[in-house]
């Protein structure tokens, strides 16, 4: 059964001061993958425009945003409709174009330490992948407890873990980074979810992949113990979250950013 999922994405951000110059990189737009149709996707910017798109290494759909000099406020609007079967969270093989060994290489905000390589070691005798896999999520679960409000957004796997409290973002970079330590390629992926009796939403989703011999990509929610359904959308995708934000930039300009975030996700009619 197909679910058709309708989200509206708009970013304000606002100076205190009119800012000279600002650039920033978008990946907002869905993915057309196995189980995964995208069928009407836009982004409209209110104070810039769209210097260029094109299609990064991870083959997320990356546009450039110049902000207009003298600007206090811009808004980032990306909506549409995505429609979504539930694939057990099986993505399928490698469709980007990095090879797998890729994803085994660490980075910053992924290299291993004490904390990640224990969680890897307590999984490390389960011989089949996937079930190997599943074991990894519910270990992290238990050892890093949901709690927003407790990390940032640079804080590494490592650092999560010895805090012992984090979020989504958190929870997928543990992932990575142990999977990875049981040499299977792994990464991190950005995206929506819709939740249940609710759609006004404070922020975008994130989850992790690890790549199964004979399988291909699936998908691990860490933070909601399931594997993704028809209620995910799938956006961008990389070795850690700096490959996929949703949004990042640069600006010149004296005085202090501030952001606001609308987010609504809800099942469409049509």
């Amino acid at each position: 059964m197909t679910t058709s999922l309708r989200i509206r994405h708009a970013t304000t951000y606002r100076w205190d001061a009119p800012i000279s110059y600002a650039l920033q990189q978008l990946r907002l737009t869905p993915k057309n993958r196995s189980g995964q149709k995208v069928r009407e996707w836009s982004t409209h910017i209110d104070g810039g425009k769209i210097e260029v798109e094109f299609d990064d290494a991870h083959a997320n759909r990356t546009q450039l945003v110049s902000v207009e000099p003298g600007r206090q406020e811009v808004t980032i609007v990306a909506e549409g409709r995505v429609d979504i079967d539930d694939e057990a969270g099986i993505i399928g093989q490698q469709g980007g174009y990095m090879p797998l060994w890729m994803f085994l290489r660490p980075t910053d905000r992924t290299r291993r330490g004490p904390g990640t390589m224990a969680l890897a070691r307590q999984v490390r005798d389960t011989s089949d992948q996937l079930a190997q896999l599943h074991a990894l999520s519910a270990a992290i679960r238990e050892k890093v407890t949901y709690a927003t409000g407790t990390t940032e957004v640079t804080m590494t796997a490592e650092e999560a873990v010895q805090n012992g409290t984090g979020v989504c973002q958190d929870h997928a970079h543990i992932f990575v980074t142990a999977a990875r330590l049981l040499d299977r390629p792994a990464r991190y992926v950005s995206g929506y979810l819709k939740m249940d009796g609710v759609e006004q939403q404070d922020a975008t989703h994130a989850w992790a992949e690890a790549y199964v011999d004979g399988i291909g990509w699936v998908g691990f929610d860490i933070s909601n113990g399931i594997s993704p359904d028809e209620r995910y959308v799938r956006v961008a995708t990389g070795l850690d979250y700096g490959d996929a934000a949703p949004i990042s930039g640069i600006r010149r300009g004296a005085g202090t950013e501030s952001l606001t975030v609308e987010l609504t996700v809800s099942q469409s009619q049509q």
